[in-house]
């Protein structure tokens, strides 16, 4: 070859060198844009995968009724859980779920999706929807036992309620668990009076007796005991007495101001050993409630039962209902008055006597206005 054809072949190598060289520029150049449309797509595909299935505006109901409720079985993994979600029109993709759920595996290692029944809507983010799950946010029922309830009343509105039969919750406060909370005095029948007066909050998937039942176990332990383990050296009664008769002390005061005197009252009448005379616990023994109206008969007064506290002196076997702190306490801490008796005036309030022609006269007043119709 001589040294022209190398010239011109030198040339042809440079240019195609030069070509080949472009090439790659162009490409390295398209890459970027490659890389941010391709980033574009797929951060439009997860803010629509990640986003509510169903927006306010589009839901034709309030947000808490549009909620769906959900299960999920202990054990069920995650993956079955967003096909689950997807199903039901919680979420719009498992596989963005797959991806969450992996990045939340990420930032919390111990942390896991918890079993039980939830509440969710479809207005909400795959990240919300996530979260309560991750958290455990439990579909959740409260109730209410207000103070001086029965475990008949209590009962009666759970079945009410329809959270479980009444003979059920019945049944399960006769099993004093005595293992659980060694505490509690020994040969109870049943429960009435340790199962604590307040508002409660139970998983929707734990509503049975035995969960309502320890919750009030649990909170009388809590708020209840240590009362009485502060002051146990200033009385002489024991814990199943100084729970009776605070029931009846419940069942008896209305106004707050003249619960320690109804305390003082009954304490001077267990100091005299006489009978407490106690209206409660006669209903109690009978099932019934007195009014206004229809208060209680001289035949069901005479009524024999261990709860009739106008014939027995003395507390009953057992409390009559759930006392409230503040009962419990004017029960450790009784007025120090001179009273033996009381009679209600039908508004809450009572007349107190110190001599049986004082609590007659008393008697006879409140009937001469209830007769007159004021």
């Amino acid at each position: 070859m001589n040294k022209e054809q190398l010239t011109k072949s030198s040339a042809r190598e440079s240019r195609k060198g030069t070509r080949q060289v472009s090439k790659w520029l162009f490409y390295l150049a398209l890459l970027p844009v490659i890389w941010g449309v391709c980033a574009w797509q797929g951060w439009a595909w997860w803010s629509w995968a990640s986003a509510p299935p169903k927006t306010v505006a589009e839901s034709t109901t309030p947000v808490e009724e549009a909620a769906v409720s959900i299960q999920i079985p202990e054990g069920t993994s995650s993956q079955k859980i967003g096909r689950d979600l997807e199903a039901a029109g919680l979420i719009r993709s498992a596989s963005a779920w797959n991806m969450w759920a992996r990045w939340l595996t990420m930032q919390d290692r111990q942390g896991g999706f918890k079993a039980g029944t939830y509440q969710l809507s479809p207005t909400q983010p795959l990240s919300t929807v996530a979260d309560k799950i991750w958290k455990g946010e439990v579909v959740q029922q409260s109730f209410t036992i207000p103070e001086g309830w029965s475990l008949q009343q209590m009962s009666a509105y759970f079945e009410k309620q329809g959270f479980f039969p009444a003979q059920e919750f019945m049944a399960a406060a006769s099993q004093v668990p005595y293992a659980e909370y060694p505490w509690l005095p020994s040969g109870l029948p049943h429960l009435e009076g340790f199962l604590y007066p307040d508002t409660y909050q139970l998983d929707g998937d734990r509503i049975t007796p035995k969960a309502a039942i320890e919750q009030m176990l649990g909170r009388f332990e809590q708020l209840a005991l240590p009362v009485y383990q502060k002051s146990q050296q200033n009385t002489k009664l024991s814990l199943k007495e100084w729970v009776t008769l605070a029931s009846i002390v419940e069942k008896e005061a209305v106004v707050a101001s003249e619960r320690n005197r109804i305390s003082g009252v009954f304490n001077n009448r267990l100091k005299k050993s006489m009978p407490l005379g106690s209206d409660p616990t006669v209903e109690y023994a009978l099932g019934i409630r007195q009014t206004k109206e229809k208060p209680l008969t001289f035949k069901q007064v005479e009524t024999p039962s261990p709860y009739n506290t106008y014939i027995n002196v003395g507390l009953p076997p057992t409390p009559i209902a759930a006392p409230g702190i503040a009962s419990l306490e004017a029960t450790l801490t009784p007025e120090n008055t001179e009273y033996l008796y009381f009679m209600a005036r039908y508004d809450g309030t009572h007349i107190f006597s110190r001599t049986q022609a004082e609590h007659d006269a008393a008697v006879a007043q409140v009937d001469q206005k209830v007769r007159s119709g004021q």
